[in-house]
């Protein structure tokens, strides 16, 4: 008996992997991979439909079958090649800024975790074998990525090692509520059970460590609820200078043109005032200028001295090429 529901299964497997190779099926077609009869076929693809796999039928002597969209996403199948090719192509979308990098963490996640140890070794060797221009965002260690993801996921209490933005280094016990990618930078936040309290944490700065299996039961939290404690809690601590700047240009354009975490404050349709900040005031403020706008510094004197610097600086540029 187990023995003949190994060996429908497995056959199910083998119809379902033909039907993803190629529009259409005959019914003798696929009797003869299989080695079966059509009837047998006929039984097995009404098993597959019972599955949720949307299997078109086509009438007639010659009638045959099709995989079709469904109104919903049955399990695929992938061969190793196809398996390694998602993986990788996952992580890449995860960190740049296209707009899916949680859904593609997550997938990713979901992959990673049903890979066998031999394509996980070749997903990380095509990592680790892959550079970066210069001058270009590094993205991030994707291993850590997937073990944050996973916590999340399994409701699994996460331990690491963290360095704080000044270099000193702890341990860190949590309950991973979400990760909320924020310009070039992902953000973990996550309950500290040592301090009682909400953390955000940059996932560039975590070293996970082994997997406590301990779970928790999830904190409700709505998601713009989220978004904002998160980027509260960045705009007022993730940064050694702030500034606060009047922007002559809408708020969507701004968003889109600045590289990093920004507060902003929609003036009016032509007009924005943004709160962010930088380790170096030079970068921030050739960060600004990258808008191609006017801008006005309310508030950051470092700010303002760094245009001061940059003016000079463009200013000693363009003399010398109106001399040549």
């Amino acid at each position: 008996m187990i023995g003949a529901m190994l060996e429908t299964s497995a056959r199910l497997l083998e119809l379902l992997s033909l039907l993803q190779l190629k529009r259409d099926w005959t019914s003798a077609e696929l009797a003869g991979r299989l080695d079966v009869s059509t009837r047998t076929v006929r039984a097995d693809i009404g098993r597959l439909r019972s599955l949720g796999y949307p299997v078109d039928a086509r009438p007639g002597v010659a009638g045959g079958y099709r995989l079709a969209a469904g109104t919903a996403m049955p399990p695929l199948l992938l061969d190793d090649e196809e398996a390694v090719a998602v993986a990788v192509g996952l992580g890449a979308v995860a960190t740049r800024r296209l707009g899916v990098e949680e859904t593609s963490l997550t997938a990713l996640a979901k992959l990673e975790q049903v890979l066998p140890s031999r394509l996980r070794r070749r997903v990380e060797t095509v990592r680790e074998a892959t550079s970066v221009v210069p001058g270009a965002d590094a993205g991030l260690d994707l291993s850590v990525l997937g073990v944050v993801a996973a916590a999340i996921r399994a409701h699994e209490r996460l331990r690491f090692g963290y360095t704080k933005p000044g270099g000193t280094e702890s341990a860190r016990v949590t309950e991973p509520q979400r990760l909320v990618s924020w310009g070039t930078r992902w953000y973990l936040l996550a309950w500290d059970l040592d301090r009682a309290d909400w953390r955000v944490f940059r996932v560039d700065r975590m070293v996970p460590h082994a997997p406590t299996g301990a779970r928790f039961r999830p904190r409700v939290i709505p998601e713009d609820k989220v978004v904002e404690y998160v980027v509260g809690r960045v705009a007022r601590a993730s940064w050694r200078y702030r500034a606060r700047v009047l922007v002559h240009a809408p708020a969507a354009h701004v968003a889109a043109k600045i590289p990093i975490p920004l507060d902003i404050e929609v003036v009016d349709e032509t007009a924005c005032r943004v709160e962010l900040g930088s380790d170096d005031p030079d970068q921030l403020a050739l960060w600004m200028t990258q808008l191609g706008v006017d801008v006005e510094v309310i508030e950051g004197d470092e700010l303002a001295a760094a245009f001061g610097r940059l003016a000079a600086r463009f200013r000693r540029a363009a003399d010398r090429g109106s001399t040549t």
